[in-house]
Order: structure tokens, then C-alpha cells, then sequence
């Protein structure tokens, strides 16, 4: 018992390490836009992961086939498009700012599967998702009712990782997860080498903060952080999974708030707080309050129960 107690507390600290990871990712990120091309980063970014994650699981090549390449090519280009929208929507707006607008794909998901596979969302699917409307236009409506284009662009993004998950799901029913993590980040390294070489030029002189940088994104924000995340989630519910991811998006906003200087104003952290509830709402269905109500709710049924005898 103590052993299994030991590896759930490991493994959610992992978890909690790879959301911290991801949060720190979206300061570093908007530091090396300043002097490098978008989708070189991007390429660098998972061409250099999906290497890495092909040398520590290199025994597990021998199972790839053609159904692994196909549907690893789908699920790149959503990846590929959600990170695209992301980074693009970064240069225009804070860290803080992209890191929680792009958490909206929680709530989206239920609402994709609801128009894939006719599964319609519950009620507090409902609820998040007006939660999450009104939090977002706290976080980007301007005083004209404007949104900036930085916030749109990571919005679309959002919306295309919501993507991502749906067709992840559908295809990671038979196939090795690591596998398949390996071959979408092999497509998405590519789309956007590819688009790279097409539309940007490379500057004459990239500095050693700008190698480190990129270097970090793939080796901690994605390599690292998807191993602690897919090993921890064998020894974690899933609703405490759903709750630690949450703090990607606040750990974000810590981060840019120390090394971005970013200024929160009352309305735009009502607004923080309003998606993550939202969020939370969405991935958890609150099972954590309704779990600490039952003995109470127990003890209360007792109580009647003895108070009927008595009677």
C-alpha cells in the first residue's frame, strides 16, 4: 500500500513537473520569435523530439507500419496547425494571454465530439462553455469590443489542439501511444520544415541564447514533459489528471508575469480565473467537491435512518 502510495505521489509530481515545463515554454517561445522565424522553430522544435523519442524507444520501431504513418500524418497536421496558430498568435499578444486562451480546447473537446460522433456534452459542458465565453472576453475584448489579432490567432489554435485530441482518441485505440506520439511529431516537424524553406528567411546569425532556447522547447517542453506525462498517467485517475493539467495555463501566466513583466489588470485576471473554473468544470464534472460531499451525505442518511427508528 505504501509503495503504491509512493509511485501516484511520484507520478503526479511528474505531471506537475511536465505542466510547469509547458508553462515556462510560453515566455522562452515568445523570446526566441524575436529573433527567429516561426516555422524554423516549429520544425527544429519536433524534428529534434521525434529523434530523440526514436533513440530512447528505438525497440518499439519495429512495430511501425503503414496505419502509423498515415494517421500520424493527420494528427501532425492538426498538431502542425494548432502550434502554427499558437506561435503566430503569441507575436501578438502576451504569454500570459496564450497561455490560458489556448486552455479553451478542454471545453471544445466535448463540444467536437458531440459534431464527430454525435456524443452530446453534459450539462456542466454547458456551463464551462458560457463560463469560458465570458472569461475570454474579459481576457481580449478591448474597449471598443475589438479582439486582438494575436488573441484570435491563439484561439484558432486552440481549436485545432481540440482537434488534435478527437483524432488522437480515435486513433490511439490499437496503436503504441509512443509510437504514434513519434510519428505526428515527425509530420509536424516536417509541414512546417517544409513551410519554412518555402516562406522565411533564415537570419545570417542565430545567437547561443536563441540555440538554447529552441534547444529547451525540444528537448524539456516536449520530449521531457510528453514522457513525464504519458508515464504518469498509467498511475493517476483521470480526474486528478484533468485538474494538475489545468496549471499549465497558470504557470504560464506566473512565468510571464516575472520574466515577461506582464501587467494584469483586475478585468483581464477575473477573466484567468473565470477559464480556468471553466476548465475545470469541463475535464473534472467537479467529481472531486461531490467525492468529499458523500460521507457527509452518508453520515446525514445515518443520522435519519436512526432518527426514523427512534421515532
Amino acid at each position: 500500500m505504501e509503495k503504491s502510495k509512493k509511485i501516484g505521489l511520484l507520478a503526479r509530481l511528474a505531471l506537475l513537473t511536465s505542466t510547469l515545463i509547458w508553462g515556462s515554454t510560453f515566455v522562452i517561445l515568445k523570446n526566441a520569435l524575436d529573433s527567429i522565424p516561426t516555422y524554423f522553430i516549429l520544425a527544429f522544435r519536433f524534428l529534434a523530439a521525434a529523434i530523440l523519442l526514436s533513440i530512447i524507444f528505438c525497440k518499439k520501431l519495429k512495430q511501425l507500419n503503414w496505419s502509423y504513418v498515415w494517421q500520424g500524418a493527420i494528427i501532425g497536421a492538426f498538431l502542425a496547425a494548432a502550434y502554427i496558430f499558437q506561435t503566430f498568435g503569441l507575436l501578438g499578444t502576451t504569454p500570459g494571454k496564450n497561455a490560458f486562451l489556448t486552455a479553451v480546447y478542454c471545453v471544445l473537446v466535448p463540444f467536437l465530439l458531440w459534431i464527430f460522433y454525435r456524443k452530446r456534452p453534459d450539462a456542466y459542458n454547458f456551463i464551462a462553455a458560457v463560463t469560458c465565453l465570458v472569461g475570454i472576453g474579459l481576457v481580449s475584448l478591448d474597449g471598443d469590443f475589438s479582439i486582438s489579432t494575436g488573441d484570435w490567432l491563439t484561439l484558432v489554435g486552440g481549436l485545432f489542439f481540440g482537434l488534435h485530441i478527437v483524432f488522437v482518441s480515435a486513433f490511439n485505440k490499437d496503436k503504441d501511444p509512443v509510437l504514434l506520439t513519434i510519428m505526428q511529431f515527425a509530420a509536424t516537424g516536417i509541414i512546417c520544415a517544409v513551410l519554412s524553406l518555402c516562406t522565411e528567411t533564415m537570419p545570417a546569425e542565430i545567437s547561443t541564447g536563441a540555440w538554447l532556447e529552441i534547444a529547451y522547447l525540444a528537448l524539456f517542453g516536449t520530449t521531457v514533459a510528453m514522457l513525464f506525462q504519458n508515464i504518469s498517467q498509467k498511475y493517476i485517475p483521470s480526474s486528478s489528471v484533468a485538474i494538475i493539467l489545468t496549471f499549465e495555463a497558470m504557470f504560464g501566466v506566473m512565468f510571464s508575469v516575472i520574466f515577461y513583466h506582464e501587467v494584469l489588470t483586475l478585468k483581464i485576471a477575473v477573466g484567468f480565473v473565470l477559464i480556468f473554473i471553466a476548465v475545470l468544470i469541463s475535464e473534472t464534472k467537479l467529481e472531486f467537491l461531490r467525492k468529499k460531499k458523500q460521507p457527509s451525505e452518508s453520515n446525514d442518511s445515518l443520522t435519519d435512518d436512526n432518527s426514523d427508528k427512534e421515532k
